[in-house]
């Protein structure tokens, strides 16, 4: 006899199986999000929230407000001498020294000296590409997807117009099929063996942020390289989602931000990995004193002596406070067993998620949703099916498009306290998260879900 997905005790089956880290986490509840569900019946004010927008912004550890006191009791009580004098373990002038240790693993580092946080994720970009973008006469293309993050676009765009280049001759942007939302890996490796030549830098998303689509990194890394292509992936959506071995995979650098699935609180600091193989490297960059070697940096010479490896591209001394938060959710990481263990109770929430979702009767396939011209409320998931192409996220367009189905759906979950995000034109986004969300709340959301289409 076939169990019956949809109940109370499947999801608990499951959530015996894969515990979940909530404890560590604040949860909102319905009364601190202002929930409509709670101003109409405030006994549900202290009911936790479904949140399912970590891959947007992650929530607070619950050590992170601690880790932040003891930065401004420091800053309180010891002003500037808490750079070198410090009234707990570390000093300011060191403290993201440790991040980089609990960092190292979570993209596939091969070392500590090839990972640093710093700057912003676009702010990282910028200093990436002036360092590794080398146009020449014949190789100077920037290979990337049309529809990627505008923030991406516009510095590819910059970036080839600082080097004289128009933005039609110095990009090539890569879209889907017709018909499709996601761009297939043979479909990027024939641009590559066709166009590689006068590609300076191929740069794409690890994960896609509308369609959740994760890309084949070790694949298009290794063709590209062969075409003697400089290889860079923002992994704003990837860093603390899925395993990275970026050090094995040979990637010549990558960029993040810690405010997602490392939960380091809005606005939070970037990150950035260079391959080792660049770790004495001296080559000409957006250069800043902090990336002056420690030992050499306060003798203010004016000549750079660059540190070693990703150190070597800091610009200004990390933010202490955000510096304290990105250090607290990698030792959630680290103590739940690291990547690997995370990505195997994630891929068990995003699969019971897809599967409740697939059940509705308002869900139709892809090639259904290109075709459909009904008046009816449908949805489809345009990010990937098979687990290994996506990450925590699972992205559903809405149909009829431009008829407010998605708007209606968005605000019933947010009226009931579930959170996810949308996305023009007409995507919500869910993202079970493997450190604080459980398989319980997946079938509470769908639920939701439903009962928005229903309206």
């Amino acid at each position: 006899m076939t169990a019956d997905i949809t109940t109370k005790e499947y999801a608990a089956d499951l959530d015996s199986k894969f515990p979940s880290h909530e404890d560590e986490f604040v949860i909102p509840t319905l009364g601190s999000l202002g929930a409509k569900a709670a101003k109409e019946d405030p006994s549900r004010a202290d009911e936790k929230s479904l949140y399912f927008c970590g891959n947007s912004l992650g929530l607070m550890p619950k050590a992170t407000e601690q880790a932040v006191q003891r930065e401004l009791d420091a800053w309180k009580g010891r002003a500037v001498t808490a750079h070198f004098d410090h009234p707990t373990d570390h000093q300011w002038t060191t403290m993201d020294v440790p991040v980089a240790d609990l960092l190292a693993p979570v993209v596939g580092a091969a070392n500590p000296d090839e990972v640093s946080v710093m700057n912003t994720l676009t702010g990282n970009l910028h200093a990436m590409l002036s360092a590794f973008y080398r146009p020449s006469k014949g190789r100077y293309k920037i290979l990337f997807e049309n529809r990627a993050f505008p923030s991406d676009t516009y510095a590819f765009q910059g970036q080839v117009q600082l080097h004289g280049y128009s933005i039609e001759d110095g990009l090539i942007a890569m879209d889907p099929r017709e018909g499709e939302y996601t761009l297939r890996t043979e479909d990027i490796l024939n641009v590559i063996e066709k166009e590689g030549g006068s590609i300076a830098v191929v740069l794409f998303p690890g994960i896609q942020y509308y369609t959740g689509q994760l890309f084949d990194i070790a694949t298009i890394t290794k063709a590209a390289k062969a075409k003697g292509c400089i290889v860079g992936w923002d992994l704003a959506h990837a860093v603390g989602n899925v395993p990275l071995k970026l050090h094995d995979w040979d990637v010549d650098f990558a960029v993040f931000c810690t405010y997602k699935y490392l939960n380091s609180g809005p606005g939070a600091i970037g990150g950035l990995f260079v391959h080792e193989k660049f770790a004495n490297d001296k080559r000409p960059r957006l250069a800043g004193w902090w990336g002056n070697r420690p030992e050499t940096r306060f003798a203010m010479a004016n000549e750079f002596d660059p540190s070693r490896g990703a150190a070597g591209f800091k610009m200004s001394n990390p933010t202490v406070i955000s510096v304290a938060c990105v250090r607290t959710s990698l030792e959630i990481i680290n103590k739940a067993g690291g990547m690997d263990k995370l990505r195997e109770r994630s891929l068990s929430m995003t699969n019971y998620l897809e599967a409740l979702l697939k059940k509705s009767p308002n869900y139709i396939s892809v090639e259904e949703s290109a075709k459909y011209n009904g008046v009816e409320p449908k949805f489809t998931i345009i990010t990937p099916q098979k687990p290994e192409e996506r990450g925590a996220q699972l992205s559903l367009l809405f149909l009829p498009m431009g008829q407010g189905v998605m708007q209606r759906v968005f605000e019933h979950l947010e009226d009931h306290g579930a959170i996810g995000d949308e996305r023009q034109p007409d995507v919500i986004r869910l993202a079970p998260n493997h450190l604080y969300n459980n398989h319980e709340q997946v079938r509470q959301l769908v639920q939701l879900v439903q009962a928005g289409l229903d309206l």
